[in-house]
């Protein structure tokens, strides 16, 4: 690590041994530039939130409009018309019956405000017993205490956190190209027995609805979240959907529950929220959630309260981003963005090629070992793009305004390290 970052203590690195990052200095469209005159184009939108890329004019106006007024005021006896107007409107584009919204300031918090909504609720109903929750293997949902808790201890990063952290009940994943593959019947099996056999204890069950991100880019039948949604009301258990990473459309849907038409309890959204330009999160409840903490006792009031929370700016940003995708026809664009996708990836093949899959706007190449991925970031930067493999898994969830040359440029890319780890073996 260099002298000009020490300072500086990067996320997921080894700081000793960690390759120094590249410096941005400006960025536009599609492309980041850094300060030696390197352009790239950025074919995962800055961990998956940069949708409309960067520098946008649209967003920009939004910012300085608001910034005119005031940068933010406190939601505790305070309110702000961003703030009132935005939580309107994931209210009217969020699955019926999702009728309420408690702001925070980032993914991982409003998984928090999730998990505790859903403990306080049946607290709140006479059952303080009902405090644990369901997930599933191979999940992730955050970095904080609560999350991690809920997110796949043994392979996945926090695993070295086993033990530190909350025990929680998990089953596997679910997959296959439709709800009677094993890997599914296998999971509502497990998941039906869970909740019969603990349903006393059980507050609820959170997953990433379609698509599992950080713990391995796999997709599972939208069916599975329709029986979900029985078995949880069958055993009087909470459905929270972590749509963090699928909202506003990556997976082709504007919602990842759109594509089961299916409404859970609790909602988290963030990352695309506001396009990318700030932190912000919304944990959407029903009404049914949201009126057991309605009564005389203030003791059963929601005890949260982030300082950020409905910050005036992020939610200006956000409008105009939603906006963008209502007027400007996005699932349209997300739609050729998976056709392009398909028709790269189609026959596929490789020594060290497991599978290549897409789902609306992501496309994963998955290999057998990380080691297959070495010194690909700069292989990708020699030709133009950026793109960070994680773990065994080279993807690209790209902006959502790319183009098809520039789409096409990065899969070439990622086709062409097939080739080069061909001559390698």
């Amino acid at each position: 690590m260099t002298k000009q970052f020490d300072s500086l203590w990067l996320p997921y690195a080894q700081m000793k041994t960690v390759v120094p990052p590249y410096r941005v200095v400006r960025a536009e469209g599609v492309k980041l530039y850094f300060d030696d005159g390197t352009a790239l184009i950025d074919g995962i939108s800055s961990w998956w939130c940069v949708i409309h890329g960067y520098n946008h004019p649209v967003l920009n106006k939004a910012v300085q409009e608001q910034l005119a007024k005031f940068a933010h005021v406190m939601l505790g006896g305070l309110v702000n018309d961003a703030a009132i107007k935005l939580a309107e409107t994931l209210v009217r584009i969020t699955p019926f019956g999702l009728n309420h919204v408690f702001f925070g300031d980032s993914g991982s918090v409003g998984v928090e405000i999730a998990l505790k909504m859903a403990i306080q609720f049946w607290r709140n109903q006479g059952f303080p017993q009902k405090s644990r929750f369901v997930a599933l293997r191979r999940g992730y949902h955050g970095d904080t205490t609560g999350a991690m808790s809920v997110s796949d201890d043994d392979e996945g990063m926090h695993r070295l956190f086993k033990g530190a952290i909350l025990p929680q009940y998990f089953v596997d994943a679910p997959g296959g190209p439709n709800i009677e593959s094993d890997e599914s019947q296998a999971s509502l099996g497990q998941l039906e027995e869970l909740l019969r056999a603990n349903n006393s204890q059980i507050a609820a069950v959170i997953l990433e609805p379609i698509f599992q991100g950080a713990g391995g880019f796999r997709f599972y039948p939208p069916e599975y979240l329709f029986c979900a949604r029985r078995l949880c009301d069958e055993h009087k258990v909470l459905l929270i959907f972590d749509e963090v990473a699928t909202g506003f459309g990556r997976t082709g849907a504007l919602f990842a529950a759109d594509l089961a038409n299916v409404t859970p309890d609790i909602m988290v959204l963030s990352k695309a929220l506001t396009g990318g330009y700030f932190g912000l999160s919304a944990t959407i409840a029903t009404s049914q959630v949201y009126e057991s903490f309605l009564g005389d006792d203030p003791e059963l009031a929601f005890m949260h309260g982030p300082t950020f929370m409905g910050n005036a700016v992020a939610c200006a940003v956000a409008l105009a981003s939603i906006s963008l995708i209502e007027t400007e026809n996005y699932l349209s664009k997300i739609k050729a963005i998976e056709k392009v996708l398909i028709e790269e990836f189609h026959g596929l093949d490789g020594p060290s090629l497991c599978d290549a899959r897409v789902l609306g706007a992501i496309g994963v190449l998955e290999f057998e070992s990380p080691s297959n991925l070495m010194g690909f970031r700069e292989f990708g930067r020699d030709r133009g793009v950026w793109l960070r493999p994680y773990g065994k898994w080279l993807y690209t969830m790209p902006p959502y305004i790319i183009d098809e040359d520039d789409l096409r440029l990065v899969t070439a890319v990622m086709k062409e390290w097939l080739l080069y780890q061909g001559k390698c073996i």
